[in-house]
């Protein structure tokens, strides 16, 4: 039996006010007075220097303001490469990602992608990096994708929505400053805390759970539980647990994988654009018969934080447009099979998934 060989990040700072120590963790990285650091920091910063403003920009460090307002995009990752490398007398000492998960998985992409010849779309799939990144940053502002310790980085293509699974993909260095989530809307903390918690149900009823997969996922669920259906958190402590509920979650999939709500929820991200967070609690929402217990205690959630979700946004859809969310969905195997078991195909069919998504 071959076991998998993951590679963890192997720097982590955690503290509120610790964003401020990025500086002096930076300096030492320096490849010279040419290779600037590249901040990516999310557009919603850029009125509000209270982020920007602690940053020490040296020589020729760029800041390069981001919208998060869609899904990463392998044509955006391509876009910021040829920026950087067109701009940078030589290669970057580093990228800094400041964000949600589509700020940290667009820094994963290009930090590969500048080492790596050719478009991110190429590198969609599992260990197709052929090179090492360059030394990469990541600082959620924001928590629940697991994005900061993950082996991926999720990005939609021109003919599918999947990640770049590799060993170089995480982060060299995290920073987890809680003070940085600190004013982030309700409806995004609650629906990006719902990613979060779905993939530690996804990760604990799956066929591909082990005790690595079960105790991280343990620890993220029961974090979840307190943080949305306990009163007697003050807000530093719901944001504190929610970072670390976060870095558990992603590590609870590291060794076993998500399940159905992702999958169909890449359907929806792929054709609808619909983000990530919300996507998913849509189509969990819906999910009863895979997940009983777990759909029981989210629809207490959504009750508790009154929560309304979108609906009939497959109202108006075609039967073409139905079959290329049903062809995205199911092109996701592992998430299926860790879902279901091997078996999984004589279950799920089109007209089940079609169903499905009708429901919402």
């Amino acid at each position: 039996m071959s076991y998998k060989n993951f590679p963890m990040v192997p720097r982590v700072i955690f503290g509120r006010g610790s964003f401020n120590q990025l500086n002096e963790v930076l300096a030492p990285k320096r490849h010279g007075i040419n290779a600037p650091f590249i901040f990516l920091i999310d557009d919603v910063f850029k009125s509000n220097a209270w982020i920007s403003s602690r940053i020490s920009l040296s020589y020729d460090d760029r800041i390069i303001f981001v919208s998060a307002k869609e899904e990463p995009k392998t044509s955006q990752v391509d876009a910021l490469v040829e920026d950087i490398i067109l701009k940078s007398k030589a290669r970057p000492s580093g990228i800094i990602g400041i964000g949600g998960g589509t700020l940290l998985d667009l820094a994963k992409a290009v930090s590969i992608m500048i080492t790596n010849n050719g478009g991110a779309e190429n590198y969609q799939g599992w260990d197709l990096v052929k090179n090492p990144a360059i030394y990469h940053v990541g600082i959620p502002t924001i928590s629940g994708t697991g994005s900061e310790v993950s082996r991926t980085t999720v990005l939609t293509g021109p003919n599918k929505k999947l990640g770049i699974n590799s060993d170089f993909t995480p982060f060299d260095q995290v920073i987890l400053d809680s003070e940085l989530t600190k004013d982030v809307p309700k409806e995004q903390w609650f629906y990006t805390g719902m990613d979060c918690y779905i993939h530690c149900i996804e990760s604990l009823t799956g066929t591909y759970l082990n005790t690595f997969s079960e105790t991280y996922g343990n620890m993220a669920l029961d974090l979840c539980k307190d943080i949305f259906l306990e009163n007697n958190l003050s807000d530093v402590e719901a944001q504190e647990k929610l970072m670390m509920a976060s870095w558990h979650g992603g590590m609870s999939i590291v060794y076993s994988q998500v399940g159905i709500a992702h999958a169909m929820s890449y359907g929806l991200s792929y054709l609808l654009g619909t983000k990530h967070g919300i996507g998913n609690c849509i189509v969990f929402d819906h999910l009863e018969e895979f997940y009983p217990e777990g759909v029981k205690v989210f629809k207490e959630m959504k009750a508790k934080h009154n929560i309304a979700l979108p609906k009939g946004i497959c109202a108006d859809l075609s039967d073409k447009e139905f079959n290329i969310m049903i062809d995205v969905a199911l092109s996701l195997e592992p998430l299926w099979e860790n879902a279901l078991g091997k078996n999984w195909k004589k279950n799920i069919t089109n007209q089940k998934l079609k169903a499905l998504y009708q429901k919402m």
